[in-house]
């Protein structure tokens, strides 16, 4: 499907679940480990920008169209930053950050989302934590604007500096409400 029959249809879903396309196709939702991942990573992320203060604001499960095949595309990552003013569409302008939960499930979906991201000029870094152990996958887009070959892995009790918005923590503090961290 195109992106307007996308936008315009109705999942017929009662739970309300998220869907995202890609490339034509309609994609579907996730387990406790992911939800509890994404609470508490965009809890201390928000309480750090109301910290900070300034314009950026987390959002949780924002549309993203990437740059490439737009008209196909419409990404759901877990957690945005953005520092664009706020506005009344189902697209978030200007995402600077973009953070995906990597599940087994729906990895290889969520990697494709990863790569499509890199397209979006707007954004500088792109965090994936994974979902079945403490370890997580940092892209920085480095001054010349390319991206690196490989990403950044940090373990456990790592510090995590995410740049884009002065934001730093042990790794493993963002487990703390799952039963990786028992």
């Amino acid at each position: 499907m195109t992106l307007a029959e996308f936008l315009a249809w109705d999942a017929g879903d009662p739970s309300g679940a998220p869907c995202q396309l890609i490339d034509g196709e309609a994609m579907a939702p996730a387990t406790e480990t992911h939800a509890a991942l994404q609470a508490e990573i965009g809890r201390r992320i928000a309480n750090h920008l109301i910290d900070k203060g300034g314009k950026c604001r987390l959002l949780s499960q924002p549309g993203i169209v990437p740059r490439i095949r737009a008209d196909r595309n419409f990404r759901i990552p877990d957690l945005g930053v953005t520092c664009a003013p706020p506005a009344d569409g189902l697209m978030v302008p200007d995402p600077v950050l973009l953070i995906e939960i990597l599940s087994p499930r729906i990895e290889s979906q969520t990697r494709a989302n990863i790569w499509a991201y890199t397209t979006i000029p707007s954004v500088r870094e792109i965090l994936a934590v994974h979902s079945t152990r403490i370890e997580a996958e940092l892209l920085r887009r480095g001054a010349d604007g390319n991206w690196p070959e490989e990403p950044l892995i940090v373990k456990a009790a790592e510090p995590l500096a995410l740049d884009s918005i002065g934001f730093s923590t042990p790794l493993v503090a963002l487990y703390r409400t799952t039963a990786l961290a028992l």
